[in-house]
């Protein structure tokens, strides 16, 4: 059976929790290297203050049975890129495989369209991570691109599978 979850702001009191599932090298190594490895309570508190500071949300906790397992959102463009938004995400591995992200997917990219005057939506997926990549077809994604060895992490050139949805109508 798949566990419910539910989307919702970051909050203080979700430091533990962010800790516990963050700080996972399977997690960090499909991501930018900005997201910090070790993930410490520093870094939890520094997030959580900062998603707290939005007007309007961009980014959502990941909540199943009260606790904080992870993160959906999206990164404004600007300039000419304004009506583009960066879509990012990662769940706690115990929740892996049961069908969560994809929906918390499906649930942001309706948010973004329907709060945000954006035209296209796009992810960035490392070559070596098709569950991401198959995540976000099911939520009506489509390879758009392969950059090819664009991303470097770990001393390594990775290519980069580049998804994007459009707004419909």
């Amino acid at each position: 059976m798949k566990p419910s979850y539910h989307l919702r702001r970051w909050q203080k009191g979700d430091e533990r929790s962010l800790v516990r599932y963050a700080n996972n090298y399977h997690i960090w190594r499909n991501v930018r290297d900005a997201f910090p490895h070790p993930y410490t309570s520093d870094d939890a508190f520094h997030w959580i203050n900062m998603c707290e500071s939005e007007k309007i949300p961009t980014v959502f906790a990941i909540e199943v049975e009260g606790e904080a397992v992870g993160c959906v959102g999206i990164v404004l463009q600007k300039d000419i890129f304004c009506k583009n938004a960066e879509i990012g995400y990662w769940l706690g591995e115990p929740f892996w495989g049961k069908g969560i992200i994809t929906e918390a997917v499906l649930e942001i990219t309706d948010y973004a369209f329907r709060t945000f005057a954006l035209h296209r939506l796009y992810a960035g997926v490392m070559a070596h991570n098709p569950a991401s990549m198959k995540v976000l077809e099911k939520a009506g994604y489509h390879l758009e691109a392969i950059l090819k060895k664009s991303i470097y992490k770990e001393n390594t050139f990775i290519d980069e599978h580049l998804y994007v949805r459009f707004r419909e109508g």
